[in-house]
């Protein structure tokens, strides 16, 4: 193992959010604190609260998930994306430099930057509503585990895009959408049983629910399966890097 290699490679890349520190963290942290402001003040003084917690507390888990995807993919793919758009990707190639060792460097320093941004957004929010962390180890894990899976499926899709366009395609369309239909703002047993059964197709409701109950000792979906929701989709993610590497698609085109 290399671990100068990866050493060098993650200092590269916290350097640059360090550089465009506005961008990568007060930006997220504003944004998160206008969603507290208008549902956790306004909304919530109309809500009372949601399964025994003040909705300003509840939406926090969601909040913060939410956040948590977007980042880990955007960190990753801009982390692999700009080398590939500069050609210096082929020199990481050329060097002695095992993929295990670029993926650990760019998905480890994308996940560094989402748990900083997380826990930063986690004590943002205590200056809104009251919380309560039942589980501190369970939702560091969770933190952990969101952190790393969504910067590995960042990997893959900064290799796959083409331009700024495909770049932001993906987030846009695809994320934010399911974060906020997979339980950010509400409960899924509120629902209709039929989208109750719709929204359990959604992938984004396991990690929440998840996330939520290290808060609050609730969830929608077993914890047992939310874990394993995320260990899957973390495999998936690995097993699609290891044949980018074998077949080189996308890198060395």
């Amino acid at each position: 193992m290399n671990l100068a290699a990866i050493k060098a490679i993650y200092v590269q890349e916290m350097a640059r959010s360090i550089r465009t520190w506005m961008q990568s963290v007060l930006a997220p942290v504003i944004s998160t604190s206008l969603y507290f402001i208008v549902f956790g003040a306004a909304i919530g003084t109309r809500i009372e609260s949601v399964e025994g917690v003040s909705f300003g507390a509840f939406i926090v888990p969601g909040l913060m998930m939410m956040m948590l995807l977007m980042q880990s993919v955007s960190n990753a793919a801009i982390g692999i994306y700009f080398p590939k758009f500069t050609g210096t990707v082929y020199e990481y190639l050329a060097a002695p430099v095992s993929p295990l060792e670029m993926v650990i460097g760019f998905v480890g320093a994308a996940a560094t930057k989402t748990i900083i941004l997380g826990l930063i957004i986690l004590g943002t929010s205590t200056f809104f509503v009251p919380l309560e962390i039942q589980h501190p180890f369970w939702m560091i894990l969770f933190l952990v585990l969101t952190a790393i899976t969504f910067s590995l499926f960042g990997f893959i899709l900064g290799i796959w895009a083409d331009g700024f366009e495909q770049l932001n395609l993906v987030p846009m369309l695809l994320i934010t959408p399911l974060a906020f239909l997979g339980g950010s703002f509400y409960s899924i047993s509120s629902l209709p049983p039929f989208w109750q059964t719709v929204s359990f197709f959604n992938p984004v409701v396991y990690l929440i629910s998840g996330f939520r109950w290290a808060f609050y000792s609730i969830s929608d979906v077993n914890v047992g399966i939310s874990l394993a929701a995320v260990f899957g989709f973390m495999l998936a993610c690995l097993a699609i890097i290891i044949w980018i590497f074998r077949t080189g698609w996308r890198l060395k085109s």
